[in-house]
């Protein structure tokens, strides 16, 4: 696609004008990325904030340009012009290049209605062990690998990554954070990262909730590289600690009461389970149907987006093919239409704080709230209907400030300070700490702490049987 740099550039409306390179705009243009504009960022989160239309079309150029502004704090960059430049081959600017495209498309395999029906895949495990023995997991991150390796024709990623000299190999490597550049894998993967820096603003701004908000001007000014048993890794200035809580608890709060709240929370629970009854007869792409379309169809592949999914749960809906599972039917009415469903309240599934590091203790409290479920099941299976159905949504990721160094010792890795993932604090003497360990942080105070938020939704028929037998505490309409 032959376009002159000056219409190279897009208007974000967090960062303002951001300047795209040949490849980069080959790239949006392919029908592998122009599906990211049809699957929102925020699952249905949307049914909850309106003005949460956002998408991962937008998101991932966001995540590029945080890519690109931590190699420029860091002293990384090349120039725009080199940058621009394909004829330029020095290290540098090959590093820059690469590292802006891994960020550009570490979302490129992501399901309908983003993590919303990801888990369903995963669970259902279609391919997770056929492919060559490896395990590998039916999610975005191998399916995100799977397209930029193995789509080398016309429009396709690998086919435009090899015309311009790039390694689709590298790229994998650098989405899945598995690079031999620890520096690379932190900016890309990391407790702050160029990921965590889009979607903590982008959110924030299209909810109109202000709890992803945190000074970036500051925080990227104070990014710092050193040296670490001759590995290049990323630290932040101490000068900075404060400005690094606040992104670290700004991102508590917000997976604390935006995506695990109830409210919204309940849809993406319901969309999940459908999916899995989908995945199960067989009404929906299997993973193996999708790895199909994208080595023959991309176009096809194209349509696997939000649409597609609310459009096969109202055909199925009004064509009857639920009319045998009462229970599903219901759910799709309460998807289609945001209404029915109710949130279980008692003691047992209440929000609580636990140590990640205390795990008989949290064992104790996951083993209470499944008891509790449980004994729900029961009661609605020997008293209830078709009608009565229950999700039970106990978190599959745990809600952290940071990993705590007792967790992060249980790794191979003989130097702490290399692993990919922890917060490094560097001070003008030229030591390094782990943020959980420096002394004056609050974090080192907080940093074990795990929120456990159990979610449990039910039908309002379920609801009211469970009120009656006083199994559940009564509640408003959440």
């Amino acid at each position: 696609m032959d376009v002159s740099p000056k219409s190279r550039i897009i208007f974000d409306p967090i960062y303002g004008f951001i300047k795209l390179t040949s490849v980069e705009w080959e790239i949006i243009h392919s029908p592998f990325y122009q599906r990211l504009r049809w699957i929102k960022q925020l699952g249905f989160s949307c049914y909850v904030f309106p003005g949460a239309e956002h998408s991962r079309f937008g998101h991932s150029i966001g995540v590029m340009w945080n890519a690109h502004k931590i190699l420029e704090s860091c002293g990384l960059a090349v120039s725009e012009r080199d940058l621009m430049d394909e004829k330029n081959s020095s290290k540098e600017a090959i590093f820059h290049r690469m590292l802006r495209i891994a960020a550009l498309l570490h979302d490129l395999g992501t399901f309908c209605f983003s993590h919303t029906t990801e888990q369903a895949y995963i669970d259902f495990g279609e391919t997770t062990r056929e492919r060559n023995g490896k395990g590998l997991k039916d999610d975005h991150e191998n399916l995100g690998s799977f397209i930029i390796k193995n789509t080398d024709y016309d429009k396709g990623i690998t086919h435009i990554l090899k015309k311009h000299g790039i390694d689709p190999q590298r790229i994998s490597d650098l989405v899945k954070g598995v690079d031999p550049s620890i520096l690379a894998n932190q900016i890309l993967h990391s407790e702050i990262d160029c990921d965590r820096m889009d979607y903590l603003l982008r959110d924030a701004h299209y909810t109109g909730l202000k709890y992803g908000a945190y000074d970036r001007d500051y925080l990227l000014h104070h990014f710092q590289v050193r040296e670490v048993d001759k590995h290049r890794i990323l630290t932040i200035k101490h000068n900075a600690l404060h400005c690094v809580e606040d992104f670290l608890m700004s991102r508590f709060a917000w997976y604390s009461q935006v995506i695990r709240s109830p409210r919204g929370a309940k849809y993406d629970a319901i969309a999940e389970r459908l999916t899995h009854h989908f995945l199960e007869k067989g009404l929906m792409y299997r993973y193996s149907d999708l790895l199909e379309m994208i080595e023959k169809n991309p176009m096809k592949f194209y349509g696997f987006n939000d649409n597609y999914f609310m459009g096969l749960v109202h055909r199925h809906y009004i064509e009857g093919t639920l009319d045998k599972y009462p229970g599903i039917k219901d759910m799709a009415s309460t998807l289609l239409l945001e209404s029915g469903a109710r949130t279980v309240r008692s003691p047992e599934l209440r929000q609580i704080l636990v140590s990640q590091d205390d795990l008989s203790a949290k064992e104790k409290v996951v083993k209470r709230a499944q008891k509790k479920i449980d004994d729900i099941q029961n009661f609605l299976s020997e008293n209830g209907s078709k009608l009565d159905w229950m999700i039970s949504d106990l978190p599959k990721k745990d809600i952290i400030f940071v990993k705590s160094p007792k967790s992060i010792a249980k790794s191979q890795c003989t130097n702490l300070l290399l692993e990919r993932d922890p917060v490094k604090i560097s001070y003008e003497s030229g030591e390094i700490k782990l943020l959980a360990e420096v002394e004056n942080s609050i974090i080192s105070k907080l940093h074990h702490s795990n929120n456990f938020i159990p979610n449990v939704f039910c039908s309002e028929s379920a609801y009211q049987l469970l009120i009656k037998s006083g199994l559940i505490e009564e509640n408003g309409k959440i």
